[in-house]
């Protein structure tokens, strides 16, 4: 299962207004555990910054006026991500960026399809509790305590984390292995208590030491408690 977890900041709400990306980050999952494979830029949108939105993330104008365009990293974003399903936090608003910047190149846009709102399964799995990024790392025990601002390769790092506590990975995972522990136990305790000895033991009493016990016994008179059994077995 090859997954990308993504995340962008913006310019501003809409890109119909006017606003672009700034910032994209993205994890790679392979089989629900991180590769280590990243993609991390920041993009030059060729506009101003309002204030609103430099306050949320801390990109400035100056900052992002040395970065490249869209155009230039297009290419490399969609390698990246090539035929992946995408993982991303309220889905809507970054895909409508996504789309509007592959649509200003001339290239197909990402379909439905193949995205995971981790807010709507959020929402699914806890309804009428807070579903932000941050009450969700609160809700889980995830460490976010570096999202002073918000910032596109942490916050898809968290959203990884977040996304496979959501869909029970860690727990299935878990699951399963106690699952196989408790049947391979259960298959071994069944052999030993089914086989037989393919040969007796040998005696284990000697007659000398038969002879003893006997007469050890007799000694005790004929109301021992000895005397009330069967003989003395091996």
């Amino acid at each position: 299962m090859h997954e990308i977890v993504l995340d962008t900041e913006t310019t501003g709400l809409d890109p119909a207004a006017g606003h672009r990306i700034v910032e994209i980050g993205a994890v790679e999952l392979l089989n629900r555990l991180p590769t280590g494979r990243t993609f991390h830029v920041y993009v030059n949108p060729e506009r101003d910054m309002p204030r609103e939105a430099e306050a949320v993330h801390g990109l400035s104008s100056a900052f992002l006026n040395e970065k490249p365009v869209f155009s230039e990293i297009a290419q490399e974003f969609i390698n990246f991500i090539a035929d992946a399903t995408l993982v991303i936090h309220n889905a809507s608003f970054d895909m409508a960026f996504i789309n509007a910047e592959l649509a200003f190149l001339g290239l197909p846009a990402i379909q439905p399809d193949r995205v995971v709102d981790t807010l709507h399964v959020a929402r699914q799995k806890h309804p009428g509790a807070p579903a932000s990024l941050d009450a969700l790392c609160r809700r889980y025990g995830i460490d976010n305590s570096k999202r002073t601002k918000h910032g596109a390769l942490l916050d898809s790092e968290l959203l990884a984390e977040v996304y496979l506590e959501l869909t029970g990975g860690r727990q299935t995972a878990l699951t399963l292995e106690t699952s196989v522990t408790k049947r391979s136990f259960t298959r071994d305790l069944s052999i030993s208590t089914t086989m037989q000895r393919l040969r007796p033991l040998p005696r284990r009493l000697t007659d000398q030491e038969r002879a003893a016990h006997q007469a050890f016994v007799a000694d005790l008179g004929d109301n021992a408690l000895w005397n009330a059994g069967k003989p003395i077995s091996d």
